[in-house]
């Protein structure tokens, strides 16, 4: 499914008729917006906000650009449709810029706007679980995409090992119904989910124990980046000072609105809630972003991404993680009060 974001402009013409024009005065002359499609991971949430604010309040069209904010969901894969030129931007992640590397694709990455990957595993509190170093040999909940990113990190750095795995098939309840389970999950959503069932989960997120990984990321053709570096400057600069004001509450009923109709599943209790949680977790507002504004990426951090990954054994070793990502478009402070 996909949502299209008409953007209406002024012109100097109103219908076939010139406006009168006052000698020595300046007139505005008509500027068409360039037009940009950006493609979200799955179906409309918190997660998503500061695009749908960059929508909602104008910050686009303030920049001179129609976007076309595409919802995602199960049956789509965003790096196919960039990769098939049907889309101009997609949200992803540290990985699938280091798969562009890995298999020599003209991509990359130009801007993380989640500086913590919100990659979690819950237990109950009951359980009295302080943290990973307590869940080694204990059974957990783990889905197929982590299988191959995060954990592979906690097998290296805790030492994990693959017959604890069960089988993730995104339902809540076999959480619920046993206290002593350990589950996967989003710091912003099924810590929510488990809660509202009566649960008393004890959340742990993986990127505090040094998992690097950046996520939400923009990715994007290199060649768009060479010959229109002025619209996606623009574009990037939109977008960060839209996740600036959705971070701080500043007049976002009208995106949440939209992120509402989107998705039918989602409801305003449950946006706050992730709000809430990942401004007091720091997953787009910490460490680089504090200090450069929101998207920041550095050369240290990629290298320290890669290194953990590679040793960890996911990525293969001798790969140029520089080709991976652009610090261009970022680190400009935008957003910043």
């Amino acid at each position: 499914m996909r949502t299209r974001y008409r953007i209406e402009r002024r012109a100097l013409l109103t219908g076939g008729t010139a406006l009168a024009v006052v000698a020595g005065a300046r007139v505005p002359v008509a500027q068409s917006l360039d037009k940009v499609s950006f493609q979200t991971n799955w179906r409309a949430q918190a997660e998503h906000g500061g695009y749908y604010q960059a929508v909602a309040a104008g910050l686009y069209r303030r920049h001179g650009i129609d976007c076309e904010l595409r919802q995602g969901g199960p049956q789509q894969n965003p790096a196919q449709l960039l990769l098939a030129g049907r889309v101009d931007m997609i949200m992803s992640s540290g990985f699938q810029a280091l798969n562009y590397v890995r298999e020599n694709l003209p991509f990359l990455c130009i801007a993380a706007i989640m500086q913590k990957d919100p990659q979690v595993l819950m237990s109950h509190e009951e359980a009295g679980l302080a943290g990973f170093e307590a869940m080694r040999g204990r059974p957990i909940f783990v889905g197929a995409a982590g299988r191959v990113t995060y954990w592979p990190f906690l097998k290296a750095r805790f030492g994990f090992s693959d017959d604890q795995i069960r089988p993730y098939t995104f339902n809540i309840q076999p959480f619920v119904a046993d206290r002593s389970a350990i589950m996967q999950g989003f710091l912003s959503s099924e810590p929510y989910s488990a809660m509202q069932a009566g649960a008393r989960p004890h959340v742990h997120l993986i990127a505090d124990a040094g998992y690097p990984n950046y996520q939400t990321t923009i990715d994007i053709a290199r060649r768009m980046t060479e010959e229109k570096a002025d619209l996606v400057q623009r574009f990037v600069d939109a977008t960060i000072e839209g996740w600036a004001q959705y971070m701080q509450g500043r007049d976002i009923g009208a995106a949440n609105a939209m992120i509402m109709r989107d998705n039918p599943e989602m409801t305003q209790d449950r946006i706050d809630y992730a709000i809430r949680a990942m401004n007091e977790r720091g997953i787009v507002l910490s460490g680089d972003a504090e200090a450069m504004g929101i998207g920041a990426m550095t050369d240290a951090r990629w290298a320290s991404f890669y290194t953990t990954m590679r040793d960890a054994g996911v990525v293969p070793a001798g790969l140029d993680v520089t080709r991976a990502y652009s610090l261009r478009f970022v680190n400009k402070r935008v957003g910043l009060a």
